[in-house]
């Protein structure tokens, strides 16, 4: 009986269990926050047992469990839920603890982490602090809000580039900017533009064709510790843009935010408006304004006194039958010749999802009108994304945008007669230059003089009438581009995963320049056109495994692959000897006895790599990041085209090991970590083999070979850095602070250093320099007042940087860039970006030495006159809130650095601005001493006059320190002024949200050192260009509304 007895229960018993487990299931779901929002890295367990999961980047977990077991979510900075899986699926939201620390960071590789879980510096802005005052191009739109991140917009002309550099320069010789990352894609950041000390257009990056309506939100990693998982490309830091998606909820939502500014220039030049033109002060007559007058053919104003009773014939006499006309001052003449800019965007969006998929559809347009007449930008994108699970294991998703960008004039910059901005430096105190605009209707110059067959202007011998240059010497731009990618995920369990992505990035651009016969620079007339194409394929695979080893220690592991080839060509056709018929703007219509020049040119390059990442967790508080990834890549010889870069970074949260309620601090976490990440400098394809091109000319076609020497045995360059920091939230979350340290080194620089020219060759590429950051980066956040309805929050940032270029092979100083006799260089001992050049000749006590009452230069070698890097970088965002007002404002400073200004070296000169009055009737006591004959020296006391003292001291070729100046700033960066309809309001509408704001960019300048211009300004985009300025085209100040209503 007892036997029985035990058999049926052993029957009992298995039969209960193989119940229990018959039960057991898969249990699905997603965890998000309280807005929403998916949380990555919440740690799942079955109740009582080892059994756990994480949610993965998009909030979802899938886990085996009975309908009687209980699940248990646990997330830092959320209260822990407990969750009976009596339903397979099971969608969660966590509510906040008594704070809510953290958010979601996209990090590298598009992998989506907690805050706590991200191991280095990475500072995220949302996308919908980049939509009411925007900025043409996003980058800008950065600045000031990200600590260690310094932009530089070359200046307020539509279609202006802009240049982002993070923790300072790294390469002498490549590219300094970051790599720019859309939802996986890298996006080429290229500007094209020729723009430089002596002219040429400046077009603008890649990044400017971006929509701002499309962003969630902009993450900036910026070491290598962060970007090290893109290897070659990255080791300049990273911006990764997460654009906006469809949400899995069962409702259709439209979008609508609609934009307008207007603009005008935010610094002019202050002129003098006392004389007018000449070179005497005597008399002045105009016959053709090109020296067949008197003081006709001058474009200085050292001329006789305006405002005083005199009448002179002038460029304009023709009206009254060539008779004198007043003598007269025209103070706005300039500020009256650029126009109210507009610029118009309007978005339109659309989002709607169920359980097993969504989708975002968003069309956008922009249309600026310039400052500077006939001149425009234009962007045209439409943008779509969509998700969908294809089964219980396999999921797909595909995200693509087009953008078109076009122009049908974009200005010139620089020291050239095409640059307008060049004739109010140069210039006539006595013209209203809107007197030129009408200039169909003027008479033609004359006959004889350079400007012949084009309207009158008052001056033909250096410049065209400048309206109708603006309208007829134009510089088309137009782009198409696709970027996207498509993606499959399938799911092999709980654990294991795979997801394979495709990604492009592709454009082609065509550009034209247009100089009608007669212009300055180009008599005969000129035209060219160019063509380029630009493809990036990136393969990628990915192996994800994740998985709780014990109920305390979490492993999330990924392996894989991918392949990036890259395609560019450029077509070039040009009639640089002239046009034969006028007015006819083809290649075809080549003018008689030249040559066209024809040009082509394709590159290919690939690289491909292998990558592995993961994260050991412990308890939710200890994580540890490693990863590693090694290139091939074609630029590099065969031997050295192989590179490793390991990262190995850490954090733990202080405040989940210990009690700091005391100290009323509620999170703090620790962090550091090491990397190693390379980069191939200048290096372009085929730069390391003899290559030959072809030309044509009027003596035929010819072969040459470059400048550089190749060299088969270059390596990558590398950069090496370490970085630690802080991150605490205290008083209940009303007190925010970060800082990081890092220290970083690049070694391996690649120079072109110069050989013997029997050689063949100027110089040779070489693996010759070194260059050292380091520097600490702050971000303190308080809410200083909140009761009530009203809050109010200050958030600062700050960032100090030190370069120094340690090496440079055999070389102490490599020439960078520069205009006229002063020089951009790399200096060994000194920051990237010396400006060099001659000094005044002084004594030992640093007094200028003057000889015959005029300045002497020190013309025996060129010094460091100063340097471009700034000491420091900041911003402050003041936020107040009241009810469904809120009214921001940004600040942004870069304090430091010098800049190189010749504009207002030439304003002097010519006399054109307001310091050149000094001593006009009195004549000049320049500021320093004279020899006594016995070795000693005394204060000059000898008078020049002002013409003799202004074009000595601020002559070109010489005295390179009168034109050098502390380029720090304070700017009032935006102000926005919004209002949102109460939601009881809007009850019983389709329409779920309005608000309007007022906005404003670039408002004022609060602080600056520097006189007549913006001292944030370069040619372009390149690193040979900072630092430096001529002609500015003056920066913007906007201001307009915005509106964006959602139904």
């Amino acid at each position: 009986m007892k036997t029985k007895l035990n058999g049926f229960l052993t029957l009992f018993i298995a039969l209960l269990v193989q119940i229990s487990f018959a039960q057991e299931r898969i249990v699905t779901g997603v965890v998000t926050d309280n807005s929403g929002m998916p949380i990555p890295g919440v740690n799942v367990l079955v109740k009582g047992t080892k059994l756990g999961t994480q949610t993965d980047f998009d909030g979802k977990f899938s886990i085996s469990a009975s309908p009687t077991q209980t699940l248990v979510f646990n997330y830092v900075g959320m209260k822990s839920q407990e969750i009976v899986a009596s339903s397979a699926t099971i969608n969660v939201k966590m509510m906040d603890a008594a704070v809510e620390l953290e958010g979601v960071v996209v990090t590298a590789l598009g992998v989506k982490k907690s805050e706590k879980a991200v191991t280095y510096a990475a500072q995220s802005v949302k996308g919908g602090a980049l939509t009411e005052a925007r900025e043409s191009n996003l980058v800008n739109a950065l600045s000031g809000r990200v600590a260690g991140v310094q932009v530089t917009n070359s200046s307020g002309a539509v279609g202006s580039s802009s240049r982002i550099v993070l923790r300072g320069a790294s390469t002498i010789t490549g590219n300094n900017e970051a790599l720019f990352v859309i939802d996986g894609v890298p996006f080429d950041n290229t500007s094209y533009g020729n723009s430089g000390s002596g002219g040429g257009r400046d077009l603008p990056n890649g990044a400017a064709s971006i929509n701002p309506d499309d962003i969630e939100s902009v993450t900036v990693l910026k070491g290598p510790t962060a970007a090290a998982l893109y290897g070659i490309r990255a080791s300049k830091g990273v911006v990764l843009i997460n654009t906006k998606s469809g949400k899995k909820k069962d409702k259709f939502e439209v979008s609508f935010n609609t934009n307008t500014t207007f603009s005008n220039p935010l610094v002019l030049p202050n002129f003098q408006n006392s004389y007018g033109q000449g070179a005497t002060s005597d008399y002045f007559e105009f016959v053709d304004g090109a020296g067949g007058g008197y003081n006709d053919g001058v474009d200085e104003s050292w001329g006789p006194a305006l405002d005083r009773g005199l009448s002179f014939v002038q460029w304009d006499s023709y009206k009254n039958g060539g008779l004198p006309t007043p003598w007269v001052s025209h103070p706005d003449n300039v500020k009256d010749f650029y126009e109210t800019g507009v610029a118009q965007t309007n978005n339109v969006s659309i989002v709607s999802g169920g359980e097993n998929s969504n989708f975002r559809l968003s069309i956008g347009n922009s249309d600026e009108k310039g400052m500077i007449p006939f001149t425009e930008f234009k962007k045209f994108n439409v943008g779509f994304n969509g998700n969908m699970n294809l089964g219980k294991k396999l999921s797909a998703g595909i995200s693509m945008t087009y953008f078109n960008n076009k122009s049908d004039n974009l200005p010139v910059v620089g020291y050239s007669s095409q640059n307008v901005v060049q004739q109010f430096i140069w210039s006539a105190r006595n013209v209203n230059f809107s007197d030129l605009k009408d200039w169909r209707n003027l008479p033609l110059a004359g006959a004889n003089t350079p400007a012949a067959g084009t309207p009158l202007n008052w001056n033909t011998n250096f410049q065209n009438n400048p309206y109708w240059h603006l309208e007829t010497n134009i510089n088309t731009f137009d782009q198409d581009r696709i970027t996207g990618n498509t993606f499959l995920n399938f799911k092999f369990t709980d654990n294991l995963s795979i997801n394979g992505k495709l990604m492009l990035d592709q454009y082609s651009q065509r550009e034209t320049l247009r100089n009608e016969k007669g212009s300055n620079e180009n008599i005969d007339g000129y035209y060219a056109e160019i063509a380029r194409r630009y493809s990036e394929i990136n393969a990628e695979a990915i192996l994800t495994y994740q998985r709780n080893l014990t109920t305390d220690l979490a492993l999330t592991i990924n392996a894989g692959m991918n392949s990036m080839k890259r395609v560019s060509t450029r077509q070039l056709g040009e009639l640089s000897g002239g046009l034969e018929l006028p007015g006819l703007f083809t290649l075809s219509n080549v003018k008689s006895g030249t040559t066209p020049t024809i040009d082509s040119d394709y590159t290919e390059q690939r690289i491909n790599s292998v990558l592995g990442f993961g994260q050991l967790s412990y308890k939710g508080y200890a994580f540890l990041d490693f990863s590693g990834r090694n290139d091939w890549a074609s630029v590099l010889p065969s031997q050295n085209n192989s590179f490793f870069y390991p990262a190995v970074t850490g954090s733990l949260v202080l405040s989940e090991l210990a009690d700091f309620s005391k100290a009323k601090i509620s999170y703090a976490k620790i962090r550091g970590g090491w990397s190693k990440v390379g980069g191939i400098g200048p290096l372009d394809p085929y730069s390391l083999n003899r290559t030959f091109a072809l030309s044509n000319n009027n003596f035929g076609t010819i072969s040459s070979v470059p400048n550089t020497q190749w060299n088969p045995n270059l390596k990558p360059e590398s950069t090496t850095g370490v970085e630690f920091g802080l991150d605490l939230n205290a008083f209940n979350n009303r007190v925010r602070f970060s800082a990081t340290y890092y220290d970083q080194t690049s070694k391996d620089l690649i120079l072109p250093l110069q050989i013997d020219g029997a050689s063949g060759f100027t110089s040779s590429w070489e693996n010759a320099g070194e260059m050292n950051n380091k520097g600490i980066e702050l971000q303190l956040g308080a809410t200083v007042l909140k009761k009530g309805d009203f809050s109010f929050d200050v958030d600062l940032n700050f960032a100090k940087n030190k370069n120094e270029v340690v090496s440079l092979g055999l070389t102490d100083a490599y020439v960078l860039g520069g205009q006229w006799d002063m020089e951009l260089q790399a200096r060994v001992g000194e920051a990237y970006g010396s400006i060099v050049g001659y000094p005044f000749l002084r004594n030992d006590a640093g007094q200028i030495i003057y000889e015959n009452g005029l300045p002497q230069v020190n013309n025996t070698e060129k010094v460091v006159l100063g340097n471009i890097t700034p000491d420091w970088t900041g911003g402050a965002n003041f936020t107040f809130k009241y009810k469904n007002f809120d009214l921001s404002t940004l600040i942004d400073a870069k304090m430091g650095g010098d800049i190189f200004s010749m504009t207002y070296m030439w304003g002097r000169y010519a006399g054109t601005l307001e310091e050149s009055l000094i001593g006009r009737e009195t004549g000049v006591i320049g500021n320093g001493v004279v020899s006594d004959g016995n070795g000693g020296y005394t204060p000059n006391n000898v008078v020049v006059d002002a013409k003799t003292f202004n074009q000595t001291a601020y002559d070109y070729s010489n005295f390179t320190e009168s034109g050098v100046f502390d380029a720090s700033y304070v700017k009032l960066r935006q102000i926005v002024f919004g209002y949102s309809l109460p939601k009881k309001w809007l009850t019983g509408t389709f329409i779920q949200d309005f608000r309007v704001s007022v906005v404003g960019r670039n408002l004022a300048i609060l602080y600056k050192k520097v006189p007549h211009i913006d001292p944030e300004t370069g040619f372009s985009s390149a690193n040979g260009e900072q630092g430096q300025e001529f002609g500015q085209l003056p920066s913007a100040r906007t201001y307009g509304f915005n509106i964006n209503i959602k139904f």
